[in-house]
């Protein structure tokens, strides 16, 4: 069944009876989004891709994750969610997109810092999320369905087993880990959207991740690190780049695995190997 109608049992299912208006919503390559509105009200329902479990996706997490964003005022609040199907229902924030160049700016790298700040000091949700670990679980889950695994698999292994020793433990905080531009708007507030990724992790893969997002150079990550702890140490910049490379392997993996699994109509070995070749620039 195509997306769409699946949208409109969904929709039918959840405000029966009702007159609804149902679209499809751009920028995902997961899932399936759609902008629903009732009643004067508008809502998004998210539907997910096929065997997203595979890619560590836990919808509950996800739910809780979203919920708890919203409490700290940074994520859409959440009306339902719908088992076992795992359909999520947010509101619909009449926000507008931030463009690469703009979240660049030193002002906005302030109101995003301060997002994530609130974020990462809220309350713990389920789950977690460890970069070094994921990416080990992605190519288990790839070579079980035949996909052949790059080489630079085994050079970026051996460096991401280098990152995990020399920065050790770190303090555990609720993570978004996929921060990618389509994630953010801006109503008068920094709100971020899609939390399927969230769990308990390293504050400085997030931070790390929405630098590579949006290709922050030096002068933009010492601003995003000042903006976040009062200060860019050495220190804050080696554990940044550290991340940035962690970053860019798991988006590669993930397009590794991906390309095994998902039924979606877009180039995820292309991807892959963009974010392949990118990560040892870091390192």
């Amino acid at each position: 069944m195509p997306p769409e109608m699946d949208a409109r049992v969904a929709v039918e299912r959840l405000w029966p009876g009702r007159e609804a208006k149902v679209a499809a919503l751009s920028g995902g390559i997961t899932n399936h989004n759609f902008r629903v509105d009732v009643d004067g009200t508008s809502f998004v329902l998210r539907m997910g891709g096929a065997d997203t479990h595979l890619l560590g996706i836990d919808r509950q997490v996800e739910r809780e994750a979203n919920a708890r964003a919203a409490e700290v005022g940074v994520g859409p609040a959440v009306e339902r969610f719908v088992e076992p199907e795992g359909w999520l229902v947010t509101r619909f924030i009449n926000g507008s997109p931030i463009a690469v160049e703009d979240m660049r700016a030193p002002e906005t790298i302030r109101r995003v810092a301060a997002a994530l700040r609130k974020f990462h000091g809220a309350k713990p949700i389920h789950g977690r999320f460890d970069a070094h670990a994921v990416v080990e679980e992605y190519r288990r889950e790839a070579m079980q369905r035949g996909v052949e695994i790059p080489d630079a698999y085994a050079r970026a292994h051996e460096r991401s087993e280098a990152i995990r020793v020399a920065r050790g433990a770190q303090p555990l905080v609720p993570c978004h880990n996929d921060l990618l531009n389509a994630n953010f708007l801006d109503d008068g507030e920094i709100r971020i959207v899609d939390w399927e990724y969230a769990g308990m992790g390293d504050r400085f893969f997030d931070l790390a991740n929405l630098s590579v997002n949006h290709e922050f150079g030096v002068d933009e990550d010492r601003e995003l690190l000042a903006a976040y702890f009062g200060e860019a140490t050495d220190d804050a910049l080696s554990g940044l780049r550290q991340m940035k490379f962690m970053s860019d392997f798991r988006e590669a993996m993930w397009g590794v695995l991906q390309s095994g699994i998902s039924t979606l109509d877009f180039d995820f070995n292309g991807y892959a190997a963009k974010h392949f070749e990118r990560m040892f620039t870091w390192g």
